[in-house]
């Protein structure tokens, strides 16, 4: 009979629309909440009957498997249409359904990771731009490539990090991990240990030299070295001379009339003679070697501001617009006179081939002439090319030494730029503003490099590289105008005077002598290898 009373009991708990009384109170998980209750009192009959059906079944089958009663009251909704029957509820491995979990380490997006952030390096880059940016202080390329190096080399990429994070760092790789994609990507980019190394240029100078009485004149032309290692200097009405390999320094001459002053001195090719102009209109010739005046030439009607040699021919350029050429292996030494400048010239240079003699005036126009003194003293040649792009006095000349048709010139505050001119062909090359007036220029003898000297407003001296025309250092120092640059006879230094009264020696261009003893050794293999196959 109890096997006759079951399966009554399990008919009657199959079927939806039978009416039993509950046999006890209903539990309190089983209970309606009140706010649903009350928002729908229209199914109230579905969930009495839903409620009911839920209690017979626990009350009376709880020996059954929970999957069964699980069955048995979906199927009790679907038939109430409460639920679709096309959607089933997910099943984990154990066959209860479970809410995902939301994973702790994401935390909320506007709230940033402290356990991730580096909150005493942002401190520092916060503060750092802070002090950049109020003691903006100009510091020379090299430096600041230097600066930049010791950055990579002591923090890494450190301080490329963000301030604030809003993850966790990813976890590390076990100890020798390399990950392909790193190296793959990272391929094109040169390690600062394999970079080229800049050549160390020191900022300061070598050395200083007192040079009282040195005229502020921008137009004058004051210094310049010989092949000797001596260094010719004009100081007011005086010249003196510094030996720099010994460092013994002696006076050449003083002017005999009160007022007279020399306004430009130039050595030979071979060091031994000096020519010096004056501001009485006059150039000699001075013997150094006895101390003794040679020549004392005359002809011009103004100043003499520059000189330049050609072998036994001299070029004087002056205030009077003329420039005259003088040989002075004879008496009648006036053997030609250029005319195309229409004020005082103030830069004169003869190519280092000796074809060409380029000169500039204060009428801001540079002209190439060409080397004829066969016509005589009457002959006015005209000039090659005429260039008239400067908007300043061109007193900067400097012929390119291992390319002799190749001339640099620079002009004054009112154009500030530095021009390169191809004389074969008489075509503008370039032009580099340089954001202050142009006061020298000169070429080194080792590098391919390019050092002009300034006035307004910086006062500074700056390594070009060419034909880039990228800054390689800024040498700071002067006071005042720099308005003469010489190199020594080795190529490796060069001497600056300005209108502060001091003359700076500055080593910028050394060469090292493991390099330069190779090329040596390369050089007389060649020579020898010459002399074997003639």
């Amino acid at each position: 009979m109890s096997h006759l009373n079951f399966e009554t009991d399990m008919n009657n708990l199959l079927r939806s629309d039978s009416s039993m009384a509950p046999s006890g109170a209903i539990p309190r998980w089983q209970r309606a909440p009140p706010a649903a209750a009350a928002a729908n009192t229209s199914g109230s009959s579905h969930n009495i009957s839903l409620n009911q059906s839920t209690n017979i079944s626990i009350s009376e089958d709880k020996s059954s498997p929970s999957r069964g009663l699980r069955r048995s009251i979906n199927k009790s909704m679907s038939r109430m249409g409460l639920v679709d029957p096309s959607v089933r509820p997910k099943q984990g491995k154990s066959g209860n359904n479970k809410t995902p979990v939301k994973p702790k380490d994401n935390g909320d997006r506007f709230i940033p990771c402290r356990s991730a952030s580096k909150f005493e390096m942002a401190h520092y880059k916060l503060t750092q731009e802070e002090g950049v940016a109020e003691e903006e202080q100009p510091i020379s390329p090299s430096k600041r490539e230097y600066q930049k190096a010791m950055h990579d080399n002591l923090n890494g990429d450190r301080l490329d990090e963000k301030i604030l994070k809003f993850k966790t760092n990813p976890p590390s790789g076990p100890e020798g991990y390399m990950n392909n994609l790193k190296v793959l990507y990272s391929a094109s980019k040169v390690s600062s240990s394999a970079r080229k190394s800049t050549r160390h240029i020191p900022q300061n100078p070598e050395r200083i030299l007192d040079a009282p009485e040195m005229l502020d004149d921008f137009y004058l032309n004051l210094l310049d070295w010989n092949c000797d290692n001596q260094l010719a200097v004009a100081l007011g009405g005086s010249i003196y001379l510094w030996d720099a390999s010994t460092g013994n320094i002696e006076q050449l001459l003083e002017m005999e009339n009160h007022g007279d002053y020399v306004s430009a001195v130039s050595w030979i090719d071979e060091g031994n003679f000096l020519a010096v102009g004056t501001s009485s209109a006059e150039v000699q010739i001075w013997d150094v070697a006895q101390q003794k005046r040679l020549r004392n030439m005359r002809g011009h009607t103004a100043r003499v501001g520059c000189l330049s040699w050609n072998t036994y021919v001299l070029s004087s350029g002056s205030r009077s617009a003329e420039i005259h050429h003088h040989d002075v292996r004879v008496a009648d030494h006036h053997i030609g006179t250029l005319l195309a400048h229409t004020q005082e010239v103030c830069g004169l240079k003869w190519s280092p081939d000796k074809k060409y003699l380029a000169s500039g005036g204060n009428d801001n126009v540079l002209n190439i002439w060409p080397s004829c003194f066969s016509e005589g003293a009457t002959a006015q040649p005209r000039p090659i090319y005429t260039f008239s792009q400067h908007h300043a006095a061109v007193k900067a000349l400097a012929w390119c030494p291992w390319q002799p048709s190749l001339l640099a010139s620079g002009a004054g505050t009112a154009d500030r730029c530095i021009r390169f001119w191809n004389i074969n062909t008489g075509v503008l090359l370039n032009t580099i503003d340089t954001k202050s007036q142009v006061c020298a220029l000169v070429w080194s003898k080792h590098y391919k490099e390019l050092m002009s000297s300034h006035g307004y407003t910086q006062n500074q001296l700056i390594i070009w590289k060419y034909p880039a025309m990228t800054k390689v250092a800024e040498l700071t120092g002067h006071q005042a105008r720099v308005f003469h640059l010489a190199m020594s006879p080795d190529g490796q230094t060069v001497i600056s005077g300005a209108a502060d009264e001091t003359l700076r020696l500055w080593k910028c261009f050394a060469v090292d002598s493991h390099k330069s003893t190779k090329k040596k050794t390369e050089k007389e293999g060649s020579v020898m290898m010459r002399g074997q196959i003639r």
